[in-house]
């Protein structure tokens, strides 16, 4: 099967939002959960800093739509925040490309903090709000992923001719 360069430029995409979203729904031990970052947040960053032109607020909210039918919560609960920090991830992606890693870094664990603090808001005001500290720390091990995953995703979009 020969696929044009944009159809392979796609799956390649695809396939990254489709593993983010299985590490996000792998399951891990009780005691690691606190840890897990928030992969679909992170691709989503990655994308909508390198290629905003393909990858904005609608994709944002169909990974969030994703992941909310995924974790069985309310439905629009990720999705509003998926599609917000994907708002702000393309409306800052110039800047943000100019930032060397560790900065780009701070900001990834700014937005993915926007996104759980929306995703906080939402619960607390149907009752829900994570009784502990702990719920802020898949942003903190998401901006120490970052580096890491920055590097790999650009190998992926390299190879995929992703423009």
């Amino acid at each position: 099967m020969n696929l044009s360069p944009a159809a392979r430029g796609r799956l390649y995409l695809y396939a990254t939002y489709l593993a983010a979203l299985v590490l996000a729904a792998m399951p891990v031990p009780n005691w690691a959960e606190p840890f897990r970052p928030d992969w679909v947040g992170l691709v989503l960053i990655y994308w909508c800093i390198a290629v905003p032109g393909r990858v904005g607020v609608g994709t944002g909210w169909m990974l969030g739509l994703v992941q909310d039918v995924l974790y069985g919560s309310i439905l629009g609960l990720h999705a509003l925040g998926k599609a917000f920090v994907a708002f702000l991830a393309v409306r800052l992606h110039l800047k943000l490309r100019m930032f060397p890693r560790l900065q780009q870094a701070v900001a990834v664990l700014i937005l993915l903090a926007v996104n759980q603090l929306l995703v906080l808001w939402i619960r607390g005001a149907i009752g829900q709000a994570p009784q502990t500290a702990s719920y802020w720390t898949p942003s903190i091990v998401g901006m120490v992923v970052w580096p890491w995953l920055f590097a790999i995703l650009r190998d992926v979009r390299r190879r995929g001719n992703i423009a």
